[in-house]
């Protein structure tokens, strides 16, 4: 069923330019939309494919509007043609305009239990929520209001999971752990396995029992095969709006600030403690017993391997290179000690006939 573009900007604000009454359908990227679709521009280096589009009508910035209007000059005829919805930040609109249209298609999880379910007596579920085939629920765990737990997941003695929140099919929530409301936790995912944790004693290693928990705030997305350690002692704590990707493994006692992002296969060691509001690129390593403040942002790749106390944008690795020009580099950089002590030497030495 087609939106007005009208209805669009009542519930979600912005200034419309063009007929209120147009229907839209859904929402496509620029060079594939058609007349049934709303699209969005949120970077100058696509306008040439907004000032192509067929779409019926363009979420854009201000700036970005107004060039559209430029490229046809006093042509009428070849006046862009599209309506627009002109906002501060057209990524954000396009969120949220998206999530509109997906409630609207999405299909509803039944509520309830399924006959295959395995559910503790002593567990609390709370009847709007839904619970999937083949899911394991053990003693005194608590699921809120509206909650989804997919096919086949494991929920742990005493874990609480928060209304509204979702489990995908094969999610494992271990004993003890909670996570707040509106979460989504992908197909895979592991929270609250033990922590790496082991003394050593001539060798031999001697397992230290993980008895904290995983605690996790609102509002979480947490991607698929991502792990999350449970604290030894103390907790492992993801606080609000974190959002984590696939494959990141978060270890023992860690601390992730609120709205913190972290791209795939990011690795944290025990007891880090991340600041709000930070992002890390795919592949970021992390070392365990380390600090890093609010608003620290981490390319790609890098390791932080020292604790940052100043927020910024940190890069940690050697730009890539042909292997034989980095070879020589690495060459290079192997020699710099002695270099080093060579040019001290030598800074002395002419000191002395200079003093002499």
């Amino acid at each position: 069923m087609a939106t007005t573009l009208a209805e669009l900007v009542e519930r979600f604000g912005g200034q419309l330019v063009g007929a209120a009454q147009t229907g839209v359908s859904g929402i496509a990227p620029l060079d594939v939309a058609n007349a049934s679709h709303i699209t969005f521009l949120s970077n100058t280096k696509f306008r040439s494919q907004a000032a192509g589009t067929r779409a019926a009508a363009i979420i854009v910035s201000e700036q970005d509007a107004a060039w559209l209007d430029k490229q046809h000059g006093d042509d009428a005829s070849a006046a862009f043609s599209a309506a627009k919805i002109i906002t501060r930040n057209p990524y954000t609109y396009f969120a949220r305009v998206a999530q509109y249209f997906y409630a609207q298609t999405a299909i509803p999880a039944a509520k309830g239990i399924h006959a295959s379910a395995v559910v503790d007596v002593t567990a609390t579920i709370a009847d709007s929520a839904s619970i999937g085939p083949q899911v394991t629920i053990e003693a005194g765990a608590v699921i809120g209001e509206h909650a989804v737990i997919g096919a086949g997941c494991f929920i742990g003695c005493n874990a609480r999971i928060g209304e509204h929140t979702r489990f995908f099919a094969q999610v494992t929530f271990h004993a003890e752990c909670i996570i707040g409301a509106r979460g989504i936790i992908h197909s895979g995912a592991v929270i609250g396995t033990d922590g790496f944790g082991f003394a050593n004693e001539g060798g031999v290693y001697i397992k230290i029992p993980q008895t904290g928990r995983v605690v996790i705030g609102d509002d979480v997305d947490i991607g698929a095969n991502t792990t999350i350690d449970r604290g030894a002692l103390q907790d492992t704590v993801i606080e609000d709006g974190v959002k984590l990707d696939n494959q990141i493994q978060i270890g023992h006692n860690c601390r992730i600030g609120a709205h913190t992002a972290m791209a795939g296969c990011v690795g944290v060691a025990g007891s880090a403690n991340i600041g709000k509001y930070c992002t890390f690129g795919g592949a970021a390593m992390v070392l365990g017993h380390l600090t890093i403040v609010d608003h620290v942002h981490i390319s790609s790749g890098s390791m932080v391997s020292r604790s940052i106390l100043v927020p910024g944008q940190y890069t940690g690795f050697y730009p890539l290179a042909k292997n034989a020009d980095w070879e020589k580099s690495a060459a290079i950089v192997r020699n710099l000690g002695t270099m080093r002590e060579k040019i001290r030497q030598f800074r002395k030495g002419s000191k002395k006939k200079k003093d002499g």
